[in-house]
């Protein structure tokens, strides 16, 4: 189907219809994650980790295997190291909405696992910065060294925190108590259930990611908005939204540890997909990156560090109910996103 062909009203339903069913999906998509983490024992942060940061970052890899297929890298790289930005800044979101007055999020979730998820996050970033020295002849078998080297690091800290979790834990009786006291807040229905309602709801947000590329970047081209500038705002908010709503939901069942984790561990999972990208492409992507990705890349590792130091330091002192390093955060993100707007 062409897409070309349709008017810009049709192209913007299309494109706000697409953000309405990831929205929705990530709200089915938390209970359902809640409910197969809690019935295998994984753990909540493991459990963010891997299958709710994956899933939740399936409009990327749809828009990423899209634009690779179509080698316009611009949008997918724009899109995946500014959503990491702006998913960091989805923690904010978090911590207003979903935790609220009775504590800064930071207080409520930290652990060494999410801990450990942050430095190989800023591994991984270090990674796509070294890349970009080199030069775009280093390539082989359609991908660089560096893209393989991201994957390394990614499997290897989900290895780290499969042992990091005890599969014999009993269940803390806080949560028993807050399913006793919110039974709406968690999944109803059998575990087959929740593995129904994961595969749907994947397969939709899967759907919309791919008709978000599609018809986001007809109207980008058809507005005059650069890739990179599209790619890494309007796109990149619209494909964080399962990062909001199942953040949210998280927070608001009380699974602090999981809202924080389906943001670093979905950060550190989208540079991975610069693997696909060069794969299907069969060109060098990170020695190419822009001034302006690398802008947005460093970005990312600075408020994800403003994160990390709150999660030791353990404030509890609020500004607008939201602690002060997603405060910090926000003020950065702005300042940033002026930068940004500069830059290109």
């Amino acid at each position: 189907m062409s897409f070309t062909n349709l008017s810009s009203t049709l192209l913007l339903s299309l494109f706000l219809i697409a953000t309405i069913a990831i929205w929705i999906s990530g709200i089915k998509l938390t209970k359902a994650i809640d409910a197969i983490t809690t019935h295998f024992g994984l753990g909540e942060a493991f459990g963010g980790m891997v299958f709710l940061a994956i899933v939740t970052n399936l409009p990327e890899i749809a828009i990423t295997a899209v634009a690779a297929y179509h080698r316009d890298y611009d949008i997918a790289i724009s899109n995946i190291l500014g959503g990491i930005a702006i998913q960091t800044v989805v923690l904010s979101l978090i911590d207003v909405f979903g935790v609220g007055r009775s504590a800064p999020l930071t207080q409520k979730g930290h652990s060494k696992i999410l801990i450990l998820e942050g430095v190989a996050l800023i591994f991984i970033l270090s990674i796509v910065i070294i890349a970009k020295q080199f030069p775009t002849a280093l390539i082989y078998y359609r991908t660089t060294p560096f893209e393989w080297l991201i994957l390394i690091i990614w499997l290897g800290t989900i290895f780290l925190i499969s042992k990091m979790v005890d599969p014999k834990k009993k269940p803390n009786p806080a949560n028993l108590i807050h399913q006793l006291k919110f039974p709406k807040s968690t999944f109803k229905g059998s575990i087959k259930g929740a593995i129904f309602v994961l595969v749907i709801g994947a397969i939709i947000t899967l759907f919309a990611g791919w008709t978000l590329e599609i018809t986001g970047e007809t109207l980008a081209n058809r507005w005059g908005i650069s890739g990179v500038l599209f790619g890494g705002t309007i796109l990149a908010l619209c494909t964080a939204l399962p990062e909001i709503s199942t953040g949210i939901a998280s927070a608001k069942i009380r699974d602090y540890n999981m809202a924080v984790s389906d943001i670093f561990g979905g950060n550190a999972f989208l540079p991975v997909l610069f693997l696909m990208a060069s794969a299907i492409g069969g060109d060098a992507i990170l020695p190419n990156l822009k001034p302006s990705d690398i802008y947005l890349t460093v970005l990312g590792i600075i408020l994800t560090g403003i994160y990390m130091a709150g999660m030791v330091i353990h404030s509890k002192k609020q500004i607008f109910r939201m602690g002060i390093d997603s405060f910090i955060v926000v003020i950065l993100y702005l300042i940033g996103l002026w930068g940004l707007l500069a830059l290109v």
